[in-house]
């Protein structure tokens, strides 16, 4: 039925709600005051941020949370820019999102006016669909199909512009209906095919990761696992798609992998790959998996047909969302796992002693535990509770030693995004205010984004923010001392007091400098943030020798500089 005259920014409000939109994420701007007017009277919370790559690093958390396109309004230019790391992580990260901009009128369009972007070239290679909307009389059409883009097949990111003059045009206008997300699924005969190579093989292993996933292909997948004995590694920054106590988990495929389980996957003759694109980060280089056609016969199950034999030439290749292929996998006829079923403990075995505590701790060699801090978080914390990491050595604490319960309780970026830590862990408090979320932010990390603790203040979410602090651009470091020793240029950092940063915002702040002294610090943060619905900052203080839990920046140094002696 077609409404009355609205004004456009009324048309688009009314679409989003039709579409199921509740949350909103985004900085005010004038170029599009018609929408902010409109969500005066909707139901649909906005949630306001202090910088648009904080609002759009929310809005991509909010999609890898809820499966749903997580929402972002940005204004024109600068804030459309500041934005685009968010695009780039929800595109690489196969997140569900549409980006609004507000744009220039289209009487002053390719004039270069005030701010005014191309956007559809600025985003054309980081989005899946960019358009901008010219006539009020069409937003519905176009939301619709935005929607509709956002979620099928690989989901990823919209990004849609609205010239300020088309938002105060009114148009009578009918609604459409809330968009139905679409995947491919198996055939039989593709199912039949896996089975007959799982039969042949001698070396399984199953790799998950990528987008499309909910709790009941998670488990569905265990199923099909444990009724095969397969063991399940699970990709680059996706290690939360199998609870990770479960018998069949053994570990994560990404940076700084167990070597037993590179070998384990580098030695096998069948490798199902289910969700992942298998990147660069998962493949180590592409070299667990040879490109373009692997030693190991591979199934590649994405939903994206245009990714399968993109870069590998797969024996097997299968467009289907996870939850379809995982349906029809936990429903086959299981296969004698005798040939294999034994790798599957010992694998269990390998894990745990990757995960046992790293000797520079174990011979008192520092007086800041970060393997015991991580123990003592999961002494303490539900299964439930959400993790959250932007990029930086730091992250390796979490990924190599924290237990993740299952569906949704990582969210991390896969496409090394700094400052994506905060602003997701706000989002995930805003989102769940039920469950407990700890971030781990770099300190470089944290001055990226760390304005959104005032978002957290304002919206009372608790999070918990552990910063890692080592002064020190810690990655790059890294690197430098590997290929350029003790010629330290570019990374040294000069810190702010961070818990005291935290309390000038309102939340709770604490340093912590020895072992001994984290535990009840950190039983203390957690009761603020759940009794005081405000967030709670713990600064880490430790030696930047301890650049990683295998390698101290002195002996990468010294292996450095003695390889340069050697030539």
């Amino acid at each position: 039925m077609t409404h009355p005259s609205r004004t456009g920014g009324q048309i688009l409000v009314d679409a989003l709600a039709i579409h199921g939109v509740d949350t909103a994420f985004g900085v005010p701007g004038e170029s599009y005051l018609d929408v902010l007017d409109a969500l005066h009277d909707s139901d649909i919370r906005f949630v306001i941020n202090r910088q648009e790559g904080g609002a759009a690093f929310m809005a991509e958390a909010y999609g890898k949370l809820t499966g749903k396109p997580g929402i972002c309004f940005v204004t024109r230019g600068p804030g459309a820019t500041n934005a685009s790391i968010g695009v780039h992580t929800a595109y690489q990260d196969s997140t569900p999102m549409i980006l609004f901009i507000g744009q220039v009128g289209n009487d002053f369009i390719d004039r270069e006016a005030f701010q005014e972007i191309d956007y559809r070239r600025m985003f054309g290679e980081m989005a899946k669909w960019v358009a901008q909307i010219d006539r009020a009389d069409r937003i519905p059409e176009y939301l619709a199909r935005a929607f509709q883009v956002a979620t099928s097949g690989r989901p990823g990111p919209v990004v849609l512009a609205l010239p300020e003059d088309m938002l105060i045009t009114e148009a009578a206008v009918a609604d459409t209906r809330r968009y139905q997300p679409v995947q491919a699924s198996p055939s039989q005969a593709q199912i039949d095919t896996l089975r007959a190579m799982l039969v042949e093989a001698t070396r399984p292993v199953l790799l998950l990761g990528g987008g499309t996933w909910n709790e009941q292909a998670c488990a569905d997948l265990a199923r099909f696992a444990e009724a095969n004995h397969l063991p399940v590694g699970c990709s680059f920054r996706f290690q939360d798609l199998m609870d990770n106590a479960h018998p069949n988990y053994i570990g994560d495929v990404g940076i700084g992998i167990n070597p037993k389980l590179a070998a384990r996957v580098a030695e096998a003759d069948l490798v199902i790959a289910i969700g992942p694109r298998l990147g660069e980060m998962t493949t180590g280089g592409y070299t667990l998996l040879a490109s373009p056609v692997p030693r190991q016969r591979l199934v590649h199950i994405h939903a994206d047909a245009e990714e399968l034999g993109s870069v590998y030439q797969a024996d097997l290749m299968i467009a289907s969302g996870a939850p379809q292929a995982c349906a029809m996998l936990a429903a086959m006829a299981p296969v004698d796992a005798a040939a294999w079923a034994g790798s599957v403990p010992e694998a269990k075995q390998e894990l745990a002693a990757f995960q046992a505590q790293p000797p520079i701790f174990r011979e008192g060699g520092a007086p800041l535990d970060l393997w015991q801090v991580v123990q003592d978080l999961m002494a303490v914390l539900p299964r439930d509770a959400i993790i959250t990491n932007g990029a930086g050595n730091y992250a390796s604490w979490a990924h190599r030693f924290y237990r993740y319960g299952g569906m949704r309780t990582q969210l991390a970026p896969t496409n090394g995004a700094m400052g994506y830590g905060v602003p997701s862990g706000v989002a995930a408090k805003i989102v769940h205010p039920e469950r407990a979320v700890v971030t781990f932010a770099g300190d470089g990390e944290f001055m990226m984004t760390g304005q959104e603790l005032a978002t957290a203040v304002q919206y009372k979410a608790g999070v918990v923010i552990l910063v890692f602090n080592n002064s020190m651009f810690g990655t790059i470091r890294m690197h430098q001392e590997k290929t350029y020793p003790g010629r330290v240029s570019g990374t040294e950092l000069h810190n702010p007091d961070f818990a005291a940063l935290a309390r000038a915002y309102g939340g709770h702040g604490e340093v912590v400098e020895t072992t001994e002294a984290f535990a009840p610090a950190l039983q203390r943060a957690l009761a603020h943030a759940k009794e005081q619905q405000l967030p709670a900052l713990i600064e880490l203080r430790y030696d930047g020798n301890l650049i990683t839990p295998n390698a101290t920046l002195e002996t990468i140094r010294k292996a450095a500089e003695a390889a340069k002696a050697g030539r």
